[in-house]
C-alpha cells in the first residue's frame, strides 16, 4: 500500500484490536511497511490470518491471535503469546468497535403514536442487552486491552496508545444512541489515560473518522442493491468535501501520533479526520 510518510517503527512491538476489519487491517500493513511487529487481534482467526499474510507477503513481521477483546483472561494468554513470538508491546492500538442493528432505531425522529407499534425499533422498545452489547464492544473493548498490554508499556521511552473514536462522540447521529454514546465515552477516556500514564512515559491519543464506508455503516448508508440511502445525501451534504473518505486517508493522523520525533509532546488529543464535517454549522 502507498502511505503517505514513513516513520521509523524497527522492533516496536504493536498490537491491534479489531485487525480483521477495513480501517485496522489498513493500519495493520501500514505500520508494518515502517518496520514493526504487528500482532493481529481478532475474533474471526480467519480474517486476521488473511491480514497477517497479506504483511508477510510483503517482507514484513506479523501474526494472528484470535481473541475477544472483552474476554480479559483470553487476552492475557494472548499476551504471553505475543511477549514470547514478537516481544513485548510498545504501542497499541485500540481499532476493536462497531455498532449493531439491533441498538439502532428505525427512524430518526419520534413520530406520534410509535410508541404503540411493535414493527419498528424506537427508543421505548429499544433492547437494553443490545444497547449494552454495543456500548461495552466499543468502550470495555478498549478498556480491557489497555489493561492488558499497557503493563508492558510502562517506563518505556517511546510507547503510545492510539483509541479509534468516531464524529459521533461529537455531535451524535441519529438512530445510533449506543455507538455515539460510546464513542464519546472514548474522547474521555483517552484523556483521563492520557493523564494517567502522564508520568509513566506512555503517551495516550484518538482518531476520530468522519465518514469512511465499512462493514459496520454499509447497511445504513446503502440499500441491498448498492443504491445510496437519503441518508447518505444527508451525510455528504453536512461534509464540506463532499464524499467519503478513504481509508488511506487515515494513516498520517496514525503515523504521526506514533512517531515520537513528531509527538512527543502530544497526549490526551483527539483528532478528526472528516473532510470539514465537524467544522461545518450546516450554513
Amino acid at each position: 500500500m502507498n502511505i503517505p510518510f514513513k516513520i521509523d517503527l524497527t522492533n516496536k512491538v504493536v498490537v491491534v484490536t479489531g485487525a480483521g476489519g477495513v480501517l485496522c487491517s489498513m493500519f495493520s500493513k501500514a505500520i508494518a511497511e515502517c518496520g514493526a511487529k504487528v500482532a493481529l487481534l481478532g475474533r474471526n482467526i480467519e480474517n486476521v490470518q488473511a491480514v497477517a499474510d497479506e504483511i508477510t507477503k510483503e517482507g514484513h513481521i506479523a501474526k494472528a491471535y484470535k481473541a475477544d477483546v472483552l474476554d480479559k483472561e483470553a487476552l492475557e494468554t494472548v499476551r504471553l503469546r505475543i511477549n514470547e513470538e514478537l516481544g513485548s508491546c510498545d504501542m497499541l492500538i485500540n481499532g476493536a468497535g462497531g455498532n449493531n442493528p439491533s441498538a439502532t432505531t428505525t427512524n430518526e425522529y419520534y413520530f406520534d403514536g410509535d410508541i404503540d407499534r411493535k414493527d419498528i425499533i424506537t427508543f421505548f422498545n429499544l433492547d437494553p442487552q443490545s444497547v449494552g452489547a454495543v456500548f461495552n464492544l466499543n468502550f470495555l473493548g478498549t478498556l480491557i486491552p489497555t489493561q492488558i498490554f499497557a503493563r508492558d508499556m510502562l517506563g518505556k521511552d517511546d510507547a503510545s496508545i492510539i483509541n479509534i473514536s468516531s464524529m459521533n462522540s461529537y455531535t451524535p447521529l441519529t438512530k445510533i444512541p449506543a455507538y455515539s454514546g460510546a464513542k464519546a465515552a472514548i474522547n474521555n477516556f483517552t484523556e483521563w489515560l492520557a493523564v494517567h500514564f502522564a508520568k509513566s512515559g506512555i503517551r495516550v491519543n484518538a482518531i476520530a473518522p468522519g465518514f469512511f464506508v465499512t462493514k459496520q455503516n454499509q447497511d445504513l448508508l446503502f440499500n441491498e442493491d448498492g443504491t445510496p440511502k437519503p441518508r447518505t445525501g444527508k451525510i455528504l451534504e453536512g461534509t464540506p468535501m463532499g464524499r467519503y473518505g478513504q481509508s488511506e486517508e487515515l494513516v498520517g493522523a496514525l503515523l504521526f501520533f506514533l512517531s515520537k520525533p513528531a509527538a512527543s509532546f502530544v497526549t490526551g488529543v483527539v483528532i478528526p479526520v472528516d473532510g470539514g464535517f465537524h467544522a461545518y454549522s450546516g450554513v
